[in-house]
């Protein structure tokens, strides 16, 4: 959907709105008002990417369920939801935004665009808590973001298996490699925020994180769009080569330690594509689920709450192909699901505030680094 189209239901939306009845809610934080008003319209606009979870027949029964009719606003990921929440700031046209992660959530409570939700929430794992534990944002799916390789062309022989980063920049691996941008990929900045930590704790202290994106630039790293064009076009490990466009030129991609267990689940428990453990180089990644300022925030905390239910989010490994939020909750044994899915034993240690005060900085340097490779 291009801009112009978004931009008529924006207005379409806002035209729409009438007097409907008002509710409020007290609120204590100094930022913001003193009381919530809102207009419960009967709707609820979502604005997120293409969340797989968000499926149909779940619309269907929330909107059975509490009478409210759901608008989706796709837009392409996570930063988009960012972005489209600093540009709309105030102009209430849409009410819950879900997809937004932990390297973009605390921008967005920096800048005021979020609204406290009401959702009784319970059963949270603690772990999924880590990132943020407040009442801006509630977490409903979960993973870890690292390299995976293609085990059947990185066997030891025609191919090393690599134990640290610094490995990757070796001649073998030169134009092998896919990673997304993390300018325009959530997984691609998580990476890129895990490497700011990896290499602020190795051995080499003379050694910057950018030398390294240096090194990986001259050894002609593969730099995508996004993660669909890392792993379904250039990977070779995975489900790429049944797609249309396929090019199969990288042995290595980045996606998640869970995703061998995702080709396993799909591909009746055979997958060749191998999780890449290398300490430190992981990063675990929750997505949110936020009320957005001056929007529905009874249909906002409704669905919140819904999505965090037992029956909706213990489905999040199927639906989603994530981890559900939901204490005790695990990946299925079937088809070898949970079996070829690794969780670190050392993922990168960063708060979200850290990202937050750090991320544009980072994404400078990130630049200057690809730049001088």
């Amino acid at each position: 959907m291009n801009k112009l189209t978004l931009m008529a239901i924006f207005v379409t939306f806002n035209l729409m709105i009438s007097g409907c009845l008002s509710s409020k809610i007290d609120q204590d934080d100094a930022e913001n008002p003193s009381e919530y008003e809102w207009e419960d319209d009967g709707e609820l606009v979502i604005v997120t990417y293409d969340v797989y979870g968000l499926t149909d027949e779940m619309l269907t029964q929330f909107e059975t369920e509490t009478g409210y009719e759901i608008t989706l606003l796709k837009l392409d990921d996570a930063g988009s939801i960012l972005d489209h929440l600093l540009q709309h700031k105030g102009l209430q046209v849409a009410d819950l935004a879900i997809g937004l992660d932990n390297t973009y959530l605390q921008t967005a409570i920096d800048n005021n665009v979020l609204w406290e939700h009401f959702a009784e929430l319970e059963n949270i794992s603690e772990s999924v808590l880590e990132p943020y534990n407040g009442p801006l944002a509630a977490p409903f799916d979960h993973g870890y973001i690292c390299l995976n390789y293609d085990s059947e062309i990185v066997d030891g022989e025609n191919y090393t298996v690599p134990e640290s980063l610094w490995d990757l920049t070796e001649d073998e691996w030169k134009g092998k490699i896919a990673i997304p941008s993390p300018e325009t990929s959530s997984p691609g900045r998580a990476f890129m925020t895990a490497t700011t930590d990896y290499f602020s704790n190795d051995q080499d202290n003379e050694t910057e994180w950018t030398d390294w994106w240096s090194e990986m630039s001259s050894n002609e790293v593969i730099i995508t769009t996004g993660w669909s064009e890392a792993y379904e076009t250039r990977y070779t490990g995975g489900y790429g080569e049944w797609t249309d466009g396929y090019v199969g030129d990288a042995h290595i991609v980045l996606s998640y330690c869970h995703s061998p267990g995702v080709e396993s689940w799909y591909n009746g428990n055979w997958t060749k594509s191998v999780a890449l453990d290398i300490p430190g180089s992981s990063f675990h990644q929750v997505e949110y689920a936020a009320a957005i300022q001056g929007g529905n925030l009874d249909a906002a905390s409704s669905f919140i709450e819904y999505l965090l239910s037992s029956e909706v989010n213990s489905k999040m490994p199927v639906e989603n192909s994530m981890y559900s939020v939901l204490e005790g909750s695990d990946l299925p044994e079937e088809n070898g699901y949970k079996f070829h899915s690794v969780v670190p034993q050392d993922p990168a240690s960063i708060s979200s505030t850290a990202i937050a005060e750090n991320m544009e900085t980072w994404l400078k340097q990130w630049n200057s680094a690809m730049v001088d490779g």
